[in-house]
């Protein structure tokens, strides 16, 4: 992987979280969890550039995140669509999903956080805030009974500043 400057990575938002498989990441090399995420937000927070993703309270990623200073946001081509797929079918609580599929683990440049070697781009991030999602911060109460019919559902939302930005060979 070559590293990519920060104020050189021109993504399309929509497309990068609507299209792209992403995998988010936390903990350490020897112990993490991950799981797939489809929304969240790229951009600049505070004169910092951050990505922004979510985890309900019941996933095993999300101990991994509250625990964790860091996480890596990981994209991968299609050829791994079955394999991101089962890391969000099963849980890690109790068995090592990652020996599931063809996916391997790397150090990571600048975070604790583990990267993948198949991974086309990495995102390394240094946690910076993280916030919960309440009933009281919706405006709109239709999206708010879809999205969490009960109060085990909210999630809790992850700044990350993004301190290095590594780009695959494909």
């Amino acid at each position: 992987m070559g590293e990519l400057d920060i104020s050189d990575l021109s993504v399309n938002p929509v497309e990068f979280w609507m299209s792209r498989r992403l995998l988010l990441t936390a903990g350490v090399l020897e112990d993490c969890n991950m799981m797939p995420v489809a929304f969240g937000s790229i951009g600049s927070l505070w004169g910092k550039p951050v990505v922004q993703v979510a985890a309900r309270p019941y996933r095993q990623t999300r101990i991994y995140l509250d625990e964790s200073d860091s996480f890596t946001l990981s994209s991968f081509s299609d050829k791994y669509a079955d394999d991101i797929e089962m890391l969000g079918s099963i849980s890690g609580k109790d068995i090592d999903k990652l020996s599931k599929t063809r996916l391997t683990l790397k150090p990571s440049e600048l975070v604790q956080s583990p990267s993948y070697n198949e991974a086309d781009m990495v995102i390394e991030c240094r946690k910076i805030l993280h916030q919960d999602i309440s009933p009281e911060g919706f405006v709109d109460a239709e999206m708010f009974k879809e999205q969490y019919p009960s109060p085990e559902e909210y999630h809790r939302v992850f700044y990350g500043e993004i301190l290095a930005i590594q780009k695959g060979r494909d």
